[in-house]
């Protein structure tokens, strides 16, 4: 978290060098075991960031904890940041530029990279459950006969370095940029999903509200995992989830 929010402070930071006035608040939702981050929030703060710590509502879930910052927020724009990410310092600046000229994008993902900074491929096509078992579920050896389904589902023939790729059907919640006009008027995540699919659930809904844009231009990190590697409560949450995801929007088996 500290690596984030230190990464954060630094886009802050480039993007009033464009936009002084530009005004920031940080909401850190206290799900439990939230750390120390007393000397960071003060170092912030140092930086005209609003710091503002959510907490005493216990582990409320996913969706349920952000919702707790996005009614507090007032700003035109709201970002739904993972404490797993860390940002280039110009990537604040490209993605509010790309809105500032596009009006009807209300909701925008940058290029997502992980530890070794080889990009994930986080917006994702419709899934079918055969989709999600074989990517969250098989051994490499198995899934790997796969490949070329997991490709389309991953949008690997659209999703690169260099293309502006318009509607996504879905985009990961570990960053997006919101109008938060759109953002409200969506009600911000589903309460009902505990953890995983919140983000699949608010892109679909978006989708009628605004348009859906991954910029590859703005870079991010991301250090994130899958359910599978994380033990069986989380893959009974993502199984749960998944069957309230397919209820809702309709259900793809193959």
């Amino acid at each position: 978290m500290h690596r984030t929010l230190s990464s954060l402070s630094e886009a802050i930071a480039a993007t009033r060098a464009c936009r002084p006035d530009f005004p920031a608040e940080l909401y850190l939702i206290d799900n439990g075991g939230l750390p120390d981050i007393s000397a960071t929030r003060a170092a912030l703060e140092a930086q005209r960031i609003d710091c503002h710590v959510v907490s005493g509502h216990g582990n409320v879930g996913y969706g349920r904890g952000h919702n707790l910052a996005i009614e507090r927020t007032t700003e035109w724009c709201h970002l739904i940041l993972n404490p797993d990410v860390d940002l280039a310092p110009d990537s604040l600046v490209r993605l509010l530029d790309f809105l500032g000229v596009h009006p009807d994008v209300g909701l925008i993902t940058p290029r997502i990279g992980d530890e070794n900074d080889q990009i994930q491929y986080l917006c994702r096509r419709y899934p079918s459950v055969f989709d999600l078992f074989v990517r969250g579920f098989l051994p490499t050896r198995w899934s790997s006969l796969f490949a070329r389904r997991l490709a389309r589902y991953e949008m690997r023939d659209q999703i690169n370095e260099r293309d502006v790729v318009w509607d996504p059907q879905i985009v990961s919640g570990c960053f997006m940029l919101f109008r938060t006009n759109v953002l409200k008027a969506l009600g911000g995540f589903d309460p009902r999903y505990f953890l995983y699919f919140e983000d699949y659930d608010l892109s679909m809904r978006t989708h009628a509200a605004a348009r859906v844009v991954y910029l590859p231009a703005a870079r991010v990190l991301h250090f994130g995992g899958g359910a599978s590697r994380k033990g069986h409560a989380h893959i009974k949450m993502f199984v749960a989830s998944a069957f309230r995801f397919f209820n809702r929007f309709g259900w793809k088996w193959l």
